[in-house]
């Protein structure tokens, strides 16, 4: 008869065996690191907001020395549809125009995620330190997976098969 087995001595052979890595197509890859890019925007902003002092400022009308008006608000909502819009396109999109757009995008990005430090005291180094480190390290990401994109290789034309399984000789290859 046999005995049963505790969980801790049992094998799960599917554990020793090497995991399998499906290779992810590469738009799926740059929409993944756009959202990335997305979300540490949304929460920078949310997190800067317990700054002391900044929920005041807002109240007052002023963002980062810059007024709060329709301009901002619209330069702002830019900034942030941009990355958004870059999910879908890099998803949508042929391509050799999904390769150029973002490779124009990311490299047009980083000084945008570099300039949110200016004006920032010491203090903060280290939350914009680590925050734009990231943006621009997941921007410099999809400008690495853009530039190397895969191409497409031709394939060798299927060569005809005689009823023998002999290749067919044209007349030039004979």
């Amino acid at each position: 008869m046999r005995t049963p087995q505790s969980p801790a001595t049992m094998k799960n052979p599917s554990s020793e065996s090497p995991l399998e890595h499906l290779r992810m197509p590469v738009q799926a890859t740059l929409a993944a690191a756009w959202t990335s890019v997305m979300f540490l925007y949304i929460y920078v902003d949310y997190l800067a907001l317990y700054k002391p002092g900044v929920v005041d400022d807002i109240l007052a009308g002023v963002v980062h020395e810059f007024d709060t008006g329709p301009a901002f608000l619209a330069l702002g909502l830019t900034l942030m549809a941009i990355p958004s819009l870059m999910i879908l396109l890099s998803m949508t999109l042929p391509a050799r125009t999904n390769r150029t757009l973002n490779l124009v995008v990311a490299t047009l990005f980083i000084p945008v995620s570099i300039y949110n430090a200016d004006g920032e005291s010491w203090a903060y180094s280290y939350f914009y330190g680590l925050s734009i480190g990231l943006e621009v390290l997941i921007l410099a990401f999809i400008l690495r997976i853009a530039w190397t994109w895969p191409r497409r290789t031709a394939s060798p034309a299927p060569l005809a098969v005689s009823v023998e399984g002999e290749p067919v000789r044209t007349p030039r290859q004979a």
